[in-house]
């Protein structure tokens, strides 16, 4: 196997277990985002979004991965530490994850409400603070879009205000429907 081809492997396989995330995340009715982190070819935190059973906005997948990995690892091995997250990291995971000094991000579709590294702001590059980080978005791009739809049409009785969503229907076309696609 070329080395190129051994690469896209391993970051689809890396990816394919965020998915995973994402799925226990909306089997467990919270907002389906989930990510892992990779060290030296091994999964070293693994993070589901949080928020709505614990009822705290900040229990966000990142967050969780980076608590369970520094459980048995020094905060330090950050920097040589890859997040393979289902969505674009949100302003605060950005910023978090840049303080952190995280090696690399690569993410399934980009966050165009809340997007920390390059739909809003982008906190990964700017060189006035901590040493920035490259975002290689797009990596099964449908399927972390598909898993948030499937998300979003069902009722969320934890929301502020909940709207009745029983006519929504489950969308599977997206305009662009090119499920990997690695762009710096």
């Amino acid at each position: 196997m070329e080395v190129q081809e051994q690469e896209d492997s391993m970051h689809a396989y890396f990816m394919k277990q965020a998915l995973l995330m994402g799925e226990k995340a909306l089997e467990s009715g919270e907002t389906p985002v989930g990510c892992v982190l990779v060290h030296d070819g091994k999964i070293v935190g693994a993070g589901m979004n949080d928020t709505n059973k614990s009822m705290n906005g900040t229990r966000h997948a990142e967050f969780i991965a980076i608590e369970e990995m520094l459980r048995n690892h020094p905060k330090s091995i950050l920097r040589s530490t890859d997040l393979y997250v289902t969505v674009e990291p949100c302003v605060m995971c950005a910023s978090a994850l840049r303080q952190y000094q995280i090696r690399a991000v690569y993410f399934g579709c980009a966050n165009d409400r809340f997007g920390g590294t390059g739909s809003i702001l982008s906190l990964h590059s700017d060189f006035t603070i901590d040493p920035p980080y490259p975002v290689y978005g797009g990596l099964f791009r449908k399927e972390a879009i598909m898993l948030l739809r499937r998300f979003y049409i069902q009722e969320n009785e934890k929301a502020p205000k909940p709207r009745p969503k029983k006519n929504r229907e489950l969308k599977t076309m997206l305009e662009d429907d090119n499920a990997l696609n690695l762009a710096s």
